[in-house]
């Protein structure tokens, strides 16, 4: 008999498509903390999503939400257009795999793929035959004997993968699965998690507070901070049109600016920074930015040139002088810090890839730094800190 390969959901045409995951208005609240404010989002099906933050920003528990191991305080939740808020976790067809993996120390790993199928009862005389399908699929064929003790940080990893996936479910969720592991080993498995899920194409949900791996692997970014939703885009546009101050200084090496707003023309806006006139773009909602009123900017380490000659960066639009504080090689780029005029500002942080054929300077140089008002995003100003709450959840 010819052996059948996981399942492969064929992409629905758009106007058939519904929502494999809606979340509506969703509030968790903790002694009068909000853990998740208003939370609102569909993801398609077959779709990657990631909710990325910082620790404490609510997105553990939004996926716990999402999971049905909380009930939200206000909202509701909908799988594949049904509402679950109700619905136990087990009801839910949810596959997980956690940041502690829960494997089953005296099971072969075989028999921890099994055991999903075994819990629901499904067919034993099929259930060999799949585990060792879905085994083959995460790259562990002919392991299945193994047990865990036996297998290496990866390869258990790869069973809990193949055992979150095994009955099929209708949605895989990830919590954090890789943190604990070393960065070569992290960034392979960030790589395997998206080949499966293409591969599969389940509707995945994934947990991080890892910046590369929500822009790698995911189709859509959810960045949270302080239990709300502050950004849900594309990984580029995540990336290249942050529509928050916090979504913008987040993610990659960004440098922070603040000023005065002087000019308003469209999307490029002026900003006085002490004695330093700058052009921006606008960024984040519309008709925030008022002239006179004090404004807050980013600007990517990379998208920052530098030069020893003025005359090199005369092509750009804003260009100010500095002086080398200090060197870091990091091996594939050279990161400079550059003290500047400008006030209320550190050094700037200037990457430089191109290691081996340019110059590099040395602490102490005096350089020329430039960029174009694309590259300046800038904001409203941001509020004054409220006072500190305690964290509730992740």
């Amino acid at each position: 008999m010819e052996r059948m390969k996981p399942a492969f959901r064929q992409p629905q045409a758009a106007e058939d498509r519904q929502a494999a995951v809606s979340v509506r208005g969703v509030s968790m609240v903790y002694d009068g903390v909000h853990a998740v404010r208003d939370a609102s989002f569909d993801l398609a099906q077959g779709k990657f999503l990631t909710i990325l933050g910082p620790s404490g920003s609510g997105k553990t528990t939004l996926l716990r939400l999402i999971a049905g191991f909380l009930e939200p305080t206000s909202g509701e939740i909908f799988i594949n257009g049904r509402a679950v808020s109700a619905v136990p976790p087990h009801r839910r067809s949810i596959g997980m795999v956690f940041q502690k993996l829960a494997l089953f120390p005296h099971m072969t790993a075989a028999q921890n793929v099994a055991f999903p199928l075994k819990m629901r009862r499904r067919d034993a005389r099929t259930i060999p035959e799949r585990v060792e399908r879905y085994l083959e699929l995460v790259r562990l064929g002919g392991l299945g004997g193994r047990r865990v003790h036996e297998l290496s940080g990866g390869q258990q990893q790869r069973v809990a993968i193949a055992r979150a996936l095994v009955f099929e479910p209708d949605l895989l969720l990830l919590d954090e699965p890789l943190a604990a592991l070393d960065r070569k080993l992290r960034e392979e498995m960030q790589l395997e998690f998206r080949r499966i899920q293409r591969q599969l194409g389940v509707t995945t949900i994934n947990v991080t507070h890892d910046q590369r791996e929500a822009l790698v692997v995911s189709d859509e970014v959810i960045v949270m901070e302080a239990g709300m939703i502050e950004q849900n885009a594309s990984p580029l546009d995540t990336y290249r049109a942050p529509a928050t101050s916090f979504v913008a200084n987040f993610l990659g090496v960004t440098n922070r600016l603040s000023g005065v707003v002087t000019s308003l023309d469209g999307d490029r806006i002026g900003l006085l920074a002490g004695d330093h006139l700058m052009v921006g773009a606008a960024a984040g909602p519309g008709g925030s930015l008022q002239i006179g009123a004090r404004a807050s900017a980013a600007i990517r380490a990379e998208q920052i040139r530098i030069s020893p000659d003025l005359f090199a960066l005369s092509g750009l639009e804003t260009v100010l002088s500095g002086t080398v504080s200090d060197v870091i090689f990091e091996g594939d780029r050279v990161v400079y810090e550059i003290l500047t005029v400008l006030p209320e500002t550190g050094p700037l942080r200037v990457f430089d890839h191109d290691v081996g054929s340019r110059r590099q300077y040395r602490a102490g140089d005096a350089v020329h730094l430039g960029w174009n008002a694309r590259d300046l995003f800038v904001y409203k100003a941001d509020p004054e800190p409220a006072a500190t709450k305690p964290d509730r959840g992740d």
